[in-house]
């Protein structure tokens, strides 16, 4: 079982992103201002923290507005464009600061997310369990 999925079991998902992305931005300050022994390992945190986030977002704004659900997809899946400006936009600023300051625009992206995992108003929460029924369930299945 994939670990963000048990812990949107476990946990509220604003809650888990907002987790994720603080250690997302941890990780990302321990790279770019840490040893290089450290950021070998950060770098690949990073893209840990990021793993479950691009879900959790598509899925606090389909269930946050009652109707329209195919227009909100179009418009979150147009947020993939940001993904391919954001590095162009780095590599630019990088350009005339370097690429170490020109990181820090990555926080600017993390801010943007935590503020959905505080903001986000769910029309149904997702529905959590406690630790021992996880594994009660899962022993039932096998």
């Amino acid at each position: 079982m994939p670990v963000s999925l048990v812990l949107l079991k476990l946990f509220d998902s604003r809650k888990l992103l907002c987790v994720f992305v603080t250690g997302a931005a941890i990780s990302l300050a321990v790279a770019l201002f840490g040893p290089t022994q450290f950021a070998i390992i950060a770098f690949p945190m990073c893209g840990f923290f990021a793993s479950i986030m691009w879900s959790i977002v598509i899925s606090l704004g389909l269930n946050s507005i009652p109707k329209h659900h195919g227009s909100l997809a179009g418009i979150l899946c147009t947020g993939i464009i940001g993904g391919a400006f954001m590095p162009w936009f780095i590599g630019l600023v990088a350009d005339v600061t370097g690429l170490k300051a020109a990181m820090l625009l990555v926080y600017v992206t993390l801010a943007y997310l935590f503020s959905i995992g505080i903001w986000a108003k769910p029309l149904v929460n997702n529905a959590k369990m406690s630790l021992s029924q996880l594994f009660k369930t899962n022993k039932e299945v096998n």
